[in-house]
């Protein structure tokens, strides 16, 4: 189980993931076609008015941002960076399940099943 004082927050990414979900990003990836990679997106929607959407690409848009890390790598759009700025992307399994869980600076609030937050 990973707790927030292990997540290292680098000064120089916009956003960064951790240890855990750069490896089930990379066990995930390790199953799909090459060059498969994560696309994280913000849309409208949600318990709290917007959400977070995971969907397995091949394509990178050129303005994505693109982070890299232990055989991961993660999209995220330029109209999403803006609400995930200075998030760390991570990865937990705990007795509630296993889920991808972003800490996001910019939340004011957010839902109980942690895909949706309000700014």
């Amino acid at each position: 189980m990973t707790v927030a004082a292990d997540i290292e927050r680098p000064e120089t990414t916009p956003v960064s993931l951790s240890d855990s979900a750069a490896r089930r990003i990379s066990k995930i990836l390790s199953k799909e076609t090459e060059g498969a990679m994560l696309r994280i997106s913000v849309e409208g929607g949600g318990c709290s008015g917007f959400q977070y959407t995971y969907e397995l690409v091949t394509t990178r848009a050129d303005d994505d941002l693109v982070l890299e890390k232990d055989g991961a790598t993660v999209l995220i759009d330029s109209v999403s960076l803006p609400y995930m700025e200075g998030s760390v992307i991570d990865f937990v399994d705990d007795l509630m399940g296993q889920a991808f869980k972003i800490e996001n600076p910019n939340a004011t609030a957010s839902c109980g099943c942690g895909t949706s937050f309000s700014m």
